[in-house]
């Protein structure tokens, strides 16, 4: 606490003693006291200033937890039910075999390059499947599998089940045209920004970022998590689609804003989403009513409403 007021932050009394402590001095002030950059400092004069940004990363967490749970899950029941439907089989080594792109299977114009690239990729999911039914060997859906005679390989969708995030976007971006194109049609994802169908793995990786520091209890609020650079169909589809001036994954509205056209991809109910948006701008606002507005502007985009009531109405319309 000394060390805190000899550095301008005022901090007093039992309650903030307690707090610093349970937040931790490098958890809390070292990791919150800037924004994205540690170059970027956030010029805070109090403590409470401070507990109020980690508490305003805390309510973000707690909103989006569920609705990313909720979006790996139906992706994965959708490309699983896409990928067997291609195959005719529940099998894994039928999925390899037809629905992984690899030097047999490339389109008749590719490169030799392109098609040793393409093997490549297939062996390296060959190798992540292999770890994944190693290492998951005492799960009971995979376990189960290999105890029972009925089964001669391990189903498709029990080892999609326990893959993680990142793992299955490398399953989907090895995919061949024709299961991606069946992945998108089922999801409604316009070819038009999206010709080589790229845009449900590049979406992915991108929020994988995000998943993974939530899970992590990670700071979000200023999207320093983002390792995966945006790519034009994504860019392009997420602009067009819902009429936004720019898209860059720099701020966590543009995570929102992906993840509710997912939402919406998948179904989930108008009202839902929309109560998801408006969640997230009451989050905003109590932010920008706790803390001085020239910390609250560093923090959130001053465009942060307009651009999220661009998002309802696109989501409110067909």
């Amino acid at each position: 606490m000394r060390h805190l007021r000899n550095n301008g932050i005022s901090i007093n009394g039992s309650t903030q003693k307690r707090q610093l402590r349970n937040e931790g001095y490098f958890h809390g002030y070292k990791g919150y006291r800037f924004f994205r950059y540690p170059e970027l400092k956030i010029n805070y004069t109090s403590y409470s200033e401070i507990h109020s940004t980690i508490e305003y990363d805390s309510k973000l967490k707690t909103l989006l937890y569920g609705k990313m749970m909720s979006i790996e899950t139906a992706l994965k029941s959708v490309v699983t039910e896409c990928i067997i439907d291609y195959d005719d089989s529940e099998e894994i080594s039928n999925m390899l075999k037809l629905a992984i792109s690899s030097y047999q299977n490339c389109p008749p114009s590719s490169t030799e390059r392109e098609k040793n690239t393409l093997q490549k990729q297939k062996l390296n999911i060959e190798s992540i499947i292999r770890k994944q039914l190693q290492n998951n060997y005492k799960h009971r859906r995979i376990n189960h599998y290999y105890k029972n005679s009925h089964y001669e390989d391990i189903p498709v969708w029990a080892l999609i089940d326990v893959m993680m995030l990142g793992e299955f976007g490398t399953l989907v971006e090895g995919l061949t045209m024709d299961v991606r194109n069946r992945i998108s049609k089922e999801l409604d994802i316009s070819n038009h920004y999206d010709q080589q169908r790229h845009f449900i793995y590049d979406s992915i990786f991108t929020l994988k970022d995000l998943r993974n520091s939530i899970a992590h209890n990670s700071i979000i609020f200023d999207a320093r998590f983002k390792n995966y650079s945006i790519t034009p169909c994504v860019n392009n589809t997420l602009r067009n689609e819902i009429g936004l001036v720019f898209i860059n994954f720099d701020s966590l509205d543009d995570y929102i804003i992906l993840m509710s056209y997912m939402l919406k991809k998948l179904e989930t109910p108008k009202r839902e989403i929309i109560t998801f948006i408006n969640d997230y701008l009451k989050i905003v606002e109590w932010y920008e009513n706790t803390v001085d507005s020239q910390i609250s502007s560093a923090v959130i985009r001053n465009d942060c409403k307009t651009r999220m009531n661009q998002l309802i109405n696109y989501v409110k319309s067909n």
